[in-house]
């Protein structure tokens, strides 16, 4: 067994519980689960997906910040979700940071390949692409639009398909929990947001 795939399925799991409840604890279990899955995907030879978390570790504290700063402003609220609307500005950028960003990576670890610095990447267009969706839902997720659910929906597939095909099955059994959270956790946030 690795336990580190294992200790990446279990800080995932809190992870997105508390991603659905909408804590701000979520983000320190996020640094803990972004390094995990770092050497995970490193050491498969999954560059994006590496690439991905270290971008997660990242928007952690981002995202610790934006949450903190946007609770203030529901304090006679409780529990509720805090939500911000989504714009066609942010829909279109998304949309071309999708396409290039894939396409991009795409090339970018094409060309470290046949320069010898990476191994081949053996699913370079999925893993690709699934990078560049998560990273757009977690701006999206950072700003709180209840629409990053259904990114995460289509990249969790797409993540849980990558790891299967690689033989990683603590990987693909937490990418298949986080399909299925994500599911969830739109129900929860379309009931309990409140926009802001």
């Amino acid at each position: 067994m690795d336990m580190m795939e294992i200790f990446t399925l279990v800080t995932g799991v809190i992870y997105i519980i508390l991603e659905i409840r909408q804590k701000n604890l979520m983000w320190l279990v996020g640094v803990l689960t972004s390094v995990a899955a770092m050497w995970v995907f490193f050491r498969q030879g999954l560059y994006a997906s590496f690439a991905l978390n270290t971008y997660y570790l990242v928007t952690s504290f981002i995202g610790l910040w934006q949450w903190s700063r946007d609770k203030k402003k529901l304090v006679s609220d409780g529990d509720r979700i805090h939500l911000n609307r989504l714009t066609v500005k942010t829909v279109a950028v998304s949309a071309v940071v999708m396409v290039l960003g894939t396409f991009g990576l795409v090339e970018l670890m094409q060309w470290l390949n046949s320069a010898g610095i990476l191994q081949e990447n053996p699913m370079s267009y999925l893993d690709s692409a699934a990078t560049i969706l998560s990273a757009i839902a977690t701006w999206w997720l950072v700003r709180s639009y209840i629409q990053q659910w259904w990114l995460w929906i289509v990249a969790d597939l797409m993540s849980t398909i990558l790891c299967a095909s690689q033989g990683m099955w603590w990987m693909t059994a937490l990418y298949a929990a986080y399909t299925l959270s994500a599911v969830y956790g739109w129900a929860h946030w379309r009931r309990n947001g409140k926009y802001i």
